[in-house]
């Protein structure tokens, strides 16, 4: 009798005992994520190499040594697809969504990496990425997290805790690049060979190393937080600002920098204490020059993936809950500091009762803003200005009614939403 084949090692069967917990987790995504008014795309699990080559950058780990490329029978290099960003926005560009638009979206499924199995990291493993474009301000930036740690809640899962930090600009890193090579290049003797082979190709990398023996030189490192440039500075700063008025709980850690070369300003990591060494559940930040970088015209962009596996096995004895449909109600905001900052809260609060809310970021007039509020296919627009903050109150508009717009209380907001959301069916 012939031996029976197995799976190859690294690539696990899911079982219908499991993927009653994974469907769960996915709907759950599914409603949270579209309660932020993100729509789904999905794209090729194989893409043309100089895809990755170009984006994630050729000496990465993960181009170097990690990636399952093959020649097909008309000679084209292809690539099981590593991460998702790249093949998105390469589907972005190639079908026209990106240009002078503002896109949310979402995808799931399969990545392939040929990594040392271990428990956590495997060689097929699955994601949910999230990826908006469009929008250059650190309102997006917050919603990401912060719909993030909405997903947490949904799903019950304890204990994450949330990292950020800033890469700054291109150019503020390649200054501080040079700075922090001049660093470990008087330290070359300490280092260990991944971080020598890194010292030429990706030194910022180094500063993420697990090797328990170069923490200590790891942590006497310059800092690129005093090589950001302004502009970077005053975007992390705002960031904060709105963290700390949603009460979304941080910490700041410099040595988060990544393992792909396309990420600038934000960046993010969701991680646990209790899957080991493979504590990272959610990750992501902004990605401005990549649309560019692969042919497209300058889009500023930002996203995040978290890891199904790893989630699943934190979600393993938790109960889930999830939500269903498009935005109920869609939040125009006109104005900066006091006025976004309260429009974030309210609708966080409204979130919290059970309402589906897309936000609009990135400023804008009245007329575009109540444009996309239309095109959201919310029932109402709820109105965030000067005036409504002086008087602790928003002006609500029908969008599928001809009626005229009411101002409504902070505080009567959900009852006024509710009564007239179950008039309406």
């Amino acid at each position: 009798m012939s031996k029976a084949i197995q799976a190859i090692r690294g690539m696990n069967d899911l079982l219908p005992e499991q993927l009653t917990l994974w469907h769960r987790i996915e709907h759950t995504a599914e409603s949270v994520l579209a309660a932020y008014g993100y729509r789904e795309i999905r794209f090729p699990i194989v893409e043309k190499t100089e895809l990755y080559r170009r984006s994630i950058g050729e000496v990465t780990d993960i181009v170097e040594k990690e990636m399952y490329t093959f020649e097909d029978r008309n000679g084209d290099s292809l690539t099981l697809r590593p991460e998702g960003t790249a093949g998105c926005v390469r589907a972005g560009i190639e079908n026209g969504l990106l240009y002078n638009q503002v896109q949310r979206l979402w995808y799931a499924g399969p990545m392939f990496r040929h990594e040392r199995p271990q428990k956590g990291r495997y060689r097929q493993f699955h994601q949910i990425g999230v990826e908006a474009f469009g929008i250059a301000t650190p309102d997006l930036d917050a919603e990401l997290i912060l719909m993030s740690a909405r997903l947490w809640r949904a799903l019950g899962i304890q204990g994450l805790e949330l990292e950020i930090n800033s890469l700054g600009t291109a150019a503020a890193r390649a200054a501080y690049r040079q700075v922090l090579v001049d660093y470990l290049r008087r330290h070359i003797e300490e280092l260990d060979e991944d971080s020598r082979r890194r010292l030429d190709t990706n030194p910022l990398r180094v500063l993420d190393s697990k090797n328990p023996a170069l923490q200590e030189l790891i942590n006497a490192a310059p800092s690129l937080a005093d090589h950001l440039d302004d502009e970077s500075l005053e975007h992390f700063a705002q960031l904060r600002d709105l963290l700390d008025t949603a009460g979304v709980k941080y910490r700041i850690n410099p040595r988060l920098v990544r393992g792909l070369d396309y990420y600038s300003r934000t960046v993010f990591e969701w991680i646990t204490r209790e899957l080991g060494a493979q504590g990272a559940v959610c990750a992501g930040g902004r990605y401005d020059g990549l649309v560019e970088q692969l042919g497209g015209q300058a889009t500023p962009a930002a996203g995040f993936a978290l890891g199904l596996e790893r989630l699943t096995e934190l979600a393993a004895l938790q109960n889930l809950s999830g939500m269903e449909g498009g935005p109920q109600v869609y939040v125009a905001v006109l104005g900066n500091g006091r006025v976004l900052r309260t429009a974030l809260a309210q609708a966080e609060r409204l979130r919290s009762e059970g309402l589906r809310i897309e936000f609009h970021c990135g400023g804008g007039s009245l007329k575009s803003q109540l444009k996309r509020a239309d095109r959201s296919g919310a029932r109402f627009a709820l109105m965030f200005g000067e005036n409504e903050l002086v008087k602790s109150e928003a002006t609500i508009k029908d969008l599928r009614r001809d009626a005229p717009q009411e101002t409504v209380a902070f505080d009567r907001l959900m009852d006024f939403f509710r009564t007239r959301l179950r008039a309406s069916g």
